[in-house]
């Protein structure tokens, strides 16, 4: 048996990774991140910060210079893509519940250079990368994993607990054998990347605008320098076919006519999941992020799940780690962060595919009418904005105690 380390092991150097390193470094509490590839990653991906995950990145310190970097997006807007706006929401409505009333729009990169610029000379804070983890056992007393390296060897680590932020095909996960409930849609998401300036031809345009159509419904995202926007491609266009430049462009054109010459600066293509692992804990163990629940991308709750998942945890660790809170404290996560899960953020992006794609001339008309009426009213307006920022999440877990 390796000697134990007095340190918390966590599995992906990923944003939630890295937000759990820095959160539990900032209380003094020793880890080590075991990241498989050589060297961070620079996809883009998730790339939508909301207000309560500001306020907590404003708390391990990184927030500003995040912010410094992306573009700050004050309203969310609800088009038809045959009749403009819909409906319109201004975060200014919840300033008194954030101190960021606003998305901010960053890819996930910037944050996680950022985590690894502040805390890199911290001794509390390691990251080894070329370790891929392959194996999980455990005991009363710790926790060792089986870690690749680059050159093919195979070593043991053992430390006191471990967080899998390992992402959708978590090695943590599997080697728990906790499965992992749900279902896959049958279209799949492409996202093309743009410098098109899609303000030249809808002025009214918001920096995140949600497109409602029966037969090509579309997200547009604004970034700084780029536009993305996303759009379902239907399950019989090949993955080759639909990863290629000349299709984005194509689509895009079909979509907007304006910019079929657009300069197409990056294309993605995936698979669109809804599933929750049936436990986020198993004995020293815990999932947080991806490796925990996957959704579709509307709404921008993945990446910003994942970052609550463990600011949470690694409150009730620090609390159990310096003495202030039994080990059973750590069950309120899983408590919390699971129900949580199901009961808002599976349940609000299907609910925003499901608007957006409506093909029923009837459920169409409610879903406009419905929207134009809660942007309306202030006090819907407001309850609104609460669940698409998730605030409503994060009070809701508080209530669950």
């Amino acid at each position: 048996m390796p000697e134990t380390e007095k340190r918390v092991l966590i599995a992906g150097a990923g944003p939630v990774g890295l937000v759990a390193a820095a959160s539990l470094a900032r209380q003094g509490i020793p880890v080590t991140v075991f990241e498989a590839s050589p060297e961070l990653s620079r996809e883009s991906r998730a790339s939508t910060f909301h207000p309560p995950t500001l306020d907590m990145l404003a708390g391990i310190g990184v927030a500003d210079g995040l912010i410094a970097q992306g573009l700050i997006a004050p309203t969310v807007q609800y088009r038809s893509r045959d009749d403009g706006p819909i409906a319109q929401f201004d975060f200014g409505d919840i300033a008194d519940l954030t101190g960021h009333p606003y998305r901010l729009q960053s890819e996930q990169f910037k944050l996680t250079k950022i985590i690894v610029e502040a805390f890199g000379a911290d001794d509390n804070f390691r990251i080894e990368f070329g370790r891929k983890l392959e194996g999980v056992a455990q005991d009363d007393e710790g926790i060792e994993v089986d870690l690749r390296g680059v050159d093919g060897s195979l070593e043991r680590r053992r430390g006191l607990w471990l967080i899998g932020a390992d992402g959708a095909k978590s090695a943590v996960r599997k080697a728990l054998d906790i499965p992992f409930s749900g279902f896959t849609w049958p279209e799949r998401f492409l996202v093309v990347s743009t410098s098109f300036d899609f303000l030249q031809i809808f002025p009214d345009l918001t920096s995140v605008s949600y497109v409602a159509d029966p037969k090509q419904w579309h997200f547009l995202l604004q970034i700084p320098g780029m536009w993305r926007v996303m759009f379902p491609i239907a399950p019989e266009v090949s993955d080759d076919q639909a990863s290629s430049s000349e299709f984005a462009a194509a689509t895009l054109g079909g979509l907007i006519p304006a910019a079929a010459d657009a300069d197409i600066l990056h294309v993605t293509l995936y698979r669109v999941h809804q599933r929750v692992a049936d436990s986020f804990r198993k004995g020293r163990a815990f999932l947080a992020g991806d490796a925990a629940h996957i959704n579709n991308p509307l709404g921008g709750m993945g990446m910003n799940g994942g970052i609550h998942d463990v600011v949470n945890l690694c409150g009730r660790l620090a609390r159990v780690w310096h003495k202030q809170a039994p080990q059973p404290e750590l069950d309120r996560y899983d408590l919390q962060r699971r129900l949580v899960t199901l009961e808002h953020v599976q349940r609000q992006t299907i609910e925003n595919k499901r608007n957006l794609e409506a093909s029923d001339a009837r459920d169409q008309q409610e879903f406009r009418v419905r929207m134009a009426r809660t942007a309306a009213e202030p006090a819907l307006a407001r309850d609104y904005l609460q669940k698409i920022s998730m605030l409503a999440s994060l009070k809701r877990a508080a209530e669950l105690g």
